[in-house]
């Protein structure tokens, strides 16, 4: 059956359905076995900055595959839910198989719950001492009511992980992307500077925030200059960046 120590089921069957599915996390399943994800995960979770989730219960907004999800559990998180709506109902070249899979394979505990993040609230889901919300803010339509969401499920502490626009500006801006306009996407809505983020956050009802990590540092800003002044770049280039933030209730 060429079968794997420590798999349940044949090796190259799971290979077989590994391989039909179009992945965008890169799980590690075991015995040598990693989804072919075109997201490095593992780099991500770092970028993320997670605190210690021992005993902490943990909200994975918009879960895609699971990685996230499946990485609290590993690292402690006494309950874990993951939950998505978009890429779980097959609304773009995704699908809530990979999930399935990783969850089946691994043997995950992690509770699931087919929901969009504007229809989060404590009498659907509950609350949660960490609420992941990464790589959400930019896909939504109405960002400050999906933080606002968010921040109602929310008991201690949200991680928010999103691309940034407008970072010329030192008052809060917000470019709208009627279009693909970020990285040829559609679904891509906003593109928030830094100070909109944080005013968002405070008026969502948190009172401290932190930048976690910057991908839009100074110097990776004048440099991009630079190549802006030799007609290298567009301006619009040159205002994006990413950046995660943690705030606390």
């Amino acid at each position: 059956m060429n079968a794997v120590p420590g798999l349940k089921e044949p090796a190259a069957s799971l290979q077989q359905e590994i391989s039909s599915i179009r992945w965008f996390h890169q799980i590690d399943l075991g015995n040598g076995i990693v989804t072919p994800g075109e997201d490095e995960s593992e780099r991500k979770w770092k970028k993320l900055c997670v605190p210690d989730l021992r005993g902490k219960t943990f909200l994975d907004v918009g879960a895609w595959d699971g990685f996230f999800s499946f990485k609290a559990e590993r690292l402690g998180a006494s309950r874990v839910l993951a939950t998505d709506s978009f890429i779980w109902q097959g609304g773009s070249w995704g699908s809530k198989r990979g999930f399935d899979l990783a969850k089946r394979v691994i043997g995950s505990k992690v509770e699931e719950l087919l929901i969009d993040p504007l229809d989060l609230s404590p009498e659907r889901v509950g609350q949660w001492d960490v609420v992941l919300f990464s790589g959400v803010l930019y896909h939504m339509k109405y960002p400050l009511l999906s933080l606002e969401r968010a921040a109602s499920v929310t008991r201690e502490m949200i991680i928010v992980e999103t691309a940034l626009d407008m970072l010329f500006h030192r008052r809060p801006a917000m470019a709208f992307y009627e279009g693909s306009e970020l990285s040829q996407d559609e679904t891509n809505w906003c593109g928030p500077n830094h100070a909109a983020v944080k005013a968002m956050l405070r008026t969502a009802g948190f009172k401290r925030i932190e930048v976690a990590y910057n991908r839009s540092l100074p110097m990776r800003a004048a440099r991009a200059a630079k190549r802006l002044f030799k007609g290298e770049y567009p301006l619009s280039a040159v205002q994006k960046g990413r950046a995660t933030y943690h705030a606390w209730k």
